[in-house]
């Protein structure tokens, strides 16, 4: 049985320790978690006896054959610090969630030439529930470390490994992308008040239409301009609201706000 060793108990540690704890991969890994206070490990290990809990992350590391920093950026390089004497670089797959660390930052920090172990992941919000659209990168990564952190994040969602020139982009389109689809939850909630429904059913209403979209691009693989072409009958009232809409700059605003966030 391999070792996982999580730092960090917050949302997206957890979040990770949830999933593989709730899934088949629970019978291939020992899931550790470390956290600098208590309350989050007594309610882990209150749902999962079988996570091991530490207050000390120098002795979750130790022996672990993959570590995760999910901690805050501005603390990624002292817990650093602090686990590389229990860490072996040779052998021990090393992942970053922090926003904005490059790898070869990371690989100075531990103190390796070799980044062939070392990654960042960024998983999004949607982790909580296990939907997470998470993205590995390292460029001189490891085939099997790969392999085996791919099936690892699959247990909270999807998974993709990509480059790491991509992750600003893919940050921007998944990680902010949550927000940007509950800001237009948000306004399509706010038109239809305004046009005389009530608020909890027009969200009700409006999930279930952004579920039914999502599964029909899923199911036939299409552009989604092709279903749009669907429902746009000429003269119709579709059109109209997409016209308007465009007018008022949808399309841009929303090309615009990734250009933005992957800045």
């Amino acid at each position: 049985m391999r070792t996982i060793a999580i730092i960090g108990a917050g949302n997206m540690g957890g979040a990770i320790a949830r999933g593989i704890l709730e899934s088949d991969l629970a019978k291939e890994y020992q899931v550790r978690v470390s956290n600098p206070s208590p309350n989050k490990l007594i309610a882990l290990q209150q749902e999962y006896p079988a996570v091991v809990t530490y207050s000390d992350n120098k002795d979750c590391v130790d022996g672990a054959d993959i570590v995760i920093l999910a901690v805050k950026p501005w603390l990624v390089k002292d817990v650093i610090e602090e686990i590389t004497i229990s860490v072996d670089m040779d052998k021990t797959i090393v992942v970053s969630l922090a926003a904005g660390i490059a790898v070869s930052q990371l690989a100075e920090w531990l103190g390796v030439s070799r980044e062939s172990y070392i990654f960042r992941a960024m998983p999004n919000t949607a982790a909580a529930v296990g939907q997470s659209m998470t993205f590995i990168a390292g460029d001189d990564g490891d085939p099997f470390a790969v392999d085996e952190l791919e099936k690892i994040f699959s247990a909270i969602g999807k998974a993709a490994y990509i480059p790491e020139r991509q992750f600003p982009a893919a940050m921007a389109l998944c990680s902010c992308g949550i927000a940007y689809v509950m800001r237009y939850i948000r306004a399509s909630v706010e038109g239809a008040v305004q046009l005389g429904l009530y608020p909890d059913a027009a969200k009700q209403y409006m999930m279930q239409t952004m579920a039914g979209s999502v599964a029909l691009l899923e199911a036939t693989g299409n552009n989604p301009e092709v279903e749009i072409d669907k429902v746009t009958t000429p003269g119709g009232v579709t059109i109209k609201g997409l016209n308007s809409m465009e007018q008022a700059g949808f399309t841009n605003a929303v090309i615009q706000g990734l250009l933005a966030s992957a800045k």
